[in-house]
């Protein structure tokens, strides 16, 4: 099976794991990334990456020409795109870039000219109601019409599409999976010390952008509650809301209580994860976030609740989005902004230890049957096996 995938998200080594996995289990599957040749991420990563061409036995990573450097809706590419498509000649082109892509119009299209009669498939995370307009609304359509398949990153996602009249199979799975031998249980002393991390100290984690659809005024209103349990707070990422962070932390008394740690390097994370007793994703939805097509936000996955997951760290998450699906019953779930029902789910984590005991490996157990690289790969492989039956 010849499986060519288009997106900028594997300009990144570690997002490329899954489908590295994906051509070791079966002989005969080649996969193909297609990939910008020039990329500028944007947040904190502010500087033009440069992708480099790769060849690892039936992998590859193909650097090609692209218009627009820092927009997923306007990318598109160059010419020598049609050449790699008429050598490798996929029987499955997947772009993931969403349903309203310019890019996927393209390889549509080229497919079509070219007469591969690969299946054609695209992910999207989107998981709000929109409404489009011309000439975007056309788009659309006709991206929707050639769609063989649809990977949707959540539940919402899927039903969206159906909602929008899409009625060819569609498969719920995230976009990237977890490295289980990186993100596991492992004791890290000498970051504890460093970090002035003491043995009584219930260390309450949060890993990812401090904004304020992430919901972490709601988390600082909940710790305030229970400021006469010793927890300490690790803040790991960085992000606009860290002043007024630190400005709650100086009124209610609590700046000794805040351990701050920039944003660090994907492979180091699970080491901070393992200091955590506890992580919490209290994403809020929101209505400022806007796109050229879409207004809102609200939780699309939650990558690092499977990451602490793996780690045997218990978690807690808010209602928003995908995080109850993530979940399920291997964490803590309360409604979105409540802070006296994140307080209580925090003490029961803090006062039971066997529940976080049961919730630390019925994560573990979670993670390995569904959101590894492997697994996800194998699920991917039976998606496209459906498709080209």
């Amino acid at each position: 099976m010849k499986i060519l995938v288009a997106s900028h998200t594997y300009i990144v080594d570690i997002n490329r794991q899954k489908l590295r996995a994906l051509t070791a289990l079966e002989s005969g599957i080649e996969v193909t990334i297609v990939v910008p040749r020039r990329w500028k991420p944007g947040g904190i990563q502010n500087k033009i990456i440069e992708t480099k061409f790769i060849k690892e036995d039936s992998f590859q990573v193909v650097p090609i020409s692209n218009f627009s450097d820092n927009n997923q809706g306007l990318l598109t590419f160059g010419a020598d795109l049609i050449g790699l498509l008429w050598q490798f000649r996929p029987q499955i082109i997947q772009v993931e870039q969403g349903s309203r892509s310019l890019a996927y119009a393209q390889l549509i299209t080229i497919n079509k000219i070219l007469r591969l009669k690969a299946k054609n498939v695209f992910f999207t995370w989107w998981n709000l109601p929109y409404n489009l307009k011309p000439p975007i609304s056309w788009l659309e359509a006709y991206n929707l019409h050639h769609t063989d398949g649809i990977i949707a990153g959540n539940q919402e996602g899927a039903e969206i599409l159906r909602q929008r009249g899409y009625k060819g199979l569609i498969k719920v799975m995230p976009q990237l999976g977890v490295d289980e031998e990186l993100f596991r249980p492992q004791p890290q002393p000498e970051l504890r010390e460093k970090l002035g991390i003491n043995s009584n100290d219930f260390i309450v984690g949060f890993v990812g952008r401090f904004v304020e659809e992430k919901g972490l005024l709601t988390l600082a209103k909940a710790l305030a509650l229970l400021r006469k349990h010793p927890w300490k707070w690790l803040l790991l990422g960085r992000g606009a809301l860290q002043q007024t962070l630190t400005d709650w932390a100086e009124r209610e008394g609590l700046t000794e209580r805040l351990i701050w740690v920039e944003s660090v390097p994907h492979d180091q994370v699970y080491k901070y994860i393992n200091l955590m007793n506890v992580l919490v994703l209290p994403s809020q939805t929101s209505t400022k976030f806007k796109t050229l097509t879409a207004v809102g936000w609200k939780e699309q996955f939650g990558h690092v609740l499977i990451e602490a997951m793996a780690c045997r760290v218990p978690v807690i998450g808010s209602d928003s989005g995908e995080i109850p699906n993530v979940i399920k019953d291997a964490g803590l779930i309360f409604p979105e902004g409540n802070a006296e029902a994140l307080r209580d789910c925090l003490m029961r984590v803090m006062e039971e230890p066997e529940l976080a005991k049961s919730l630390a490996e019925r994560g573990r157990e979670r993670v390995i049957a569904l959101y590894t690289n492997k697994a996800l790969a194998r699920q991917l492989l039976d998606f496209y096996k459906q498709l080209i039956i």
